[in-house]
Parts: structure tokens; sequence; C-alpha cells
């Protein structure tokens, strides 16, 4: 049989387990990084998968830019937000005719790659699983699980159920008819996680160990809800298990933080949840760190943004953009103090 042939743009935490994995069994994968130092790295050592205390290595082909009059049948994005777009532009020559560009990304970033591609070749797959490149080339899988994929319009057809088949390689993969839905849930737990792991610079095991942190989380999650409910969205689990409807704070635990049977349960279900992936560390920490443009701005700033339009206001998420734009311009260092400081300025506001 003809092995796939597959592009996958970017070569950090997700995007290197990604092609490694798919490598493994057998698909014909080319990579695309633009960092100099991954691509070494990968030519000489090829890529290092850490998992469970053990190492194998998974030697492939890694490359700049997408190779000229090369096609594709299956295009994965895998940069972080901020770079989606100009990643999708530069990928769609290589692209099939009949080919499908799969957004990885956190947030809603389909209809912008709809937009460059036609919603027709776009799938939307909501990464379950989490994973860092610890350094250029290695990379850690630091929590198991896998995807949620979809299309824009809730179509299912044999090319959608052709990238699931493929992603299993990876981990487990749902079939979703409502995309939109699965991807407001991700968004509101992304804007708990990993905005809270950017700001208190840790894992997020020690995080939720705590409870006005765990509060915070709370917070944020549930002003995403708000709006995602003034958008007309129909929320789905996250992982078939975490009901996002639920988690949101009723007008009565807002004003009694403690003391509520519900506000408890809530706590320790998040507690839970934050064990679960303990060893998971924020992907736009990690952006920031090596220099990039953080993607605050696609998770609580779309919150944010889009509560704007609704007249539904959300302080804690605008409090967090403005914190974490200033650790990536160098005004403020990650830390638990920086958290606490979230918390106290939010108390009056939340």
């Amino acid at each position: 049989m003809t092995q796939p042939r597959v592009l996958v743009v970017g070569a950090g935490g997700i995007g290197g387990i990604t092609a490694a994995s798919l490598g493994e069994v057998g698909a014909d994968v080319t990579v695309v990084s633009t960092n100099a130092e991954i691509r070494a790295a990968v030519e000489r050592d090829g890529f290092r998968l850490r998992e469970d205390g053990e190492e194998r290595r998974v030697y492939g082909r890694i490359v700049a830019e997408p190779p000229p009059g090369e096609k594709f049948a299956t295009v994965i994005l895998a940069t972080q937000p901020p770079q989606v777009e100009a990643a999708a532009r530069t990928a769609l020559p290589a692209l099939a005719d009949d080919g499908d560009m799969v957004v990885l990304q956190n947030g809603l970033c389909e209809d912008r790659i709809a937009a460059i591609c036609g919603s027709e070749r776009v799938v939307g797959a909501i990464v379950a699983w989490g994973a860092s490149m610890v350094e250029p080339g290695i990379y850690d899988r630091t929590a198991a699980g896998g995807f949620t994929i979809g299309r824009l319009d809730g179509s299912d057809d044999g090319r959608l159920r052709g990238v699931g088949a493929l992603l299993e390689a990876i981990g487990p993969v749902v079939v979703t008819d409502n995309l939109r839905g699965a991807r407001w849930s991700k968004l509101a737990l992304n804007c708990a996680v990993s905005s809270l792991g950017t700001i208190g610079g840790d894992r997020l095991g020690p995080l939720v160990a705590v409870r006005r942190y765990r509060r915070l989380a709370i917070e944020l999650m549930t002003e995403a809800v708000e709006v995602a409910r003034a958008e007309g969205v129909r929320l789905e689990k996250v992982s078939g298990t975490l009901d996002l409807d639920w988690m949101a704070l009723t007008d009565a635990e807002k004003k009694a933080p403690i003391g509520s049977p519900g506000l408890a349960a809530k706590h320790a279900l998040l507690y839970a949840v934050g064990l679960r992936y303990r060893r998971m560390r924020s992907s736009m920490l990690a952006a920031i760190e090596r220099g990039r443009i953080p993607a605050i701005d696609f998770i609580s700033g779309e919150v944010v943004t889009r509560g704007e339009r609704h007249g539904v206001a959300a302080p804690v998420n605008r409090r967090v953009v403005e914190l974490v734009w200033a650790i990536a311009r160098g005004g403020e260092q990650s830390s638990r103090a920086l958290l606490d400081r979230l918390y106290e300025d939010t108390r009056a506001k939340s």
C-alpha cells in the first residue's frame, strides 16, 4: 500500500511527537521547521522521544520550508497560534487538491485557516495530551490522551475518517459533529491551564494544589463559558468527562467563594484533573522562553474580545492577558507571587 504523505509544519513539543509517531507507523512524513537548531539536532540524532523513563529515536526528513513541487495528502499545522496563518499560507501550495489541513492549535483557529484554504479542506483536531520540547530535538510526552476531530460544518466523510485513522498512531480519536462546542470547551480549559501555568511558571500539578489558584481557574473558565453561551455555542465535555457548563460558577457561587457543596465538588474535580495532567507545562510559557510571541490573544484574548461584542464582561481573563504580555515583554517574571497578585487584583472585579 502507498504510504500516506504527511507534511507537519512545526517541530515543537506537539509537532515533534506527532511527526515521530506517524513516522514510526510507516507514514511518509516531512517536517517543516524554521528553527535551525531543531533541524540540526533532528538531522544528527533523529527525533528523541522520552516517555516513561525511556528514550527512543525516530529518524525522519526535516526541512526549512515545504519542498517545491511536492504534494501532500495531509498538512498538519503544529505551530503556536500566532504563527498558524503564516504556516498555512506557506504550506498551501504543497496541499493536494483533495487534501486536508489539520489544525492542532489551541484557540479558535479553524475559521482563520478556512479563509486561507477553504472550509471544506479544514479538519479541526483538539489535542487532549501534553508534550514539551526540553531541548532542540528532544521531546517529552507529559500527558497521555488523543484527539477530538471534526469539520466546521459538522459533516463526516471519508477524508475526515482518514485523518482520524492517521492520528490514531498518537492517541485515540473521537469524531464530533459539534467542533465549535468542543473547541470552546477546550478554550475554556486553556484559559485556566495555559494562562495560569504561564503566570505561575510551574507545572499544572503543583498549581492545582493551591485553593486560590483553583478558584482563579474556575473563574477564568466561567467567563469563557458565559461568552460561549452568548455566541450560541453548545458546549461539549472535554475528553468526554469534564462538563464546562457544570464547572461554571453559578451567581450564588460567585458571591460565596467558600462553603458551598457544589463549589467544593468543582474544586475537587479540578484538583483531580490537575493531578492527571500534573506534569503538563504551559506551551505558551515555553514559547515566551524561546523568544516567541505568546498565544494569549488566541486564548483569554478571544474570550475578552468576543465578550465585548455581546456585552459579557471577562475581567479575570482581561487581567491575565495583561500579565502574560507583561511577562513576554520582560516587565514581569512568572512566579507564584504574580499569581497571588492576579488573585488579589481581581477580587473586586470577578
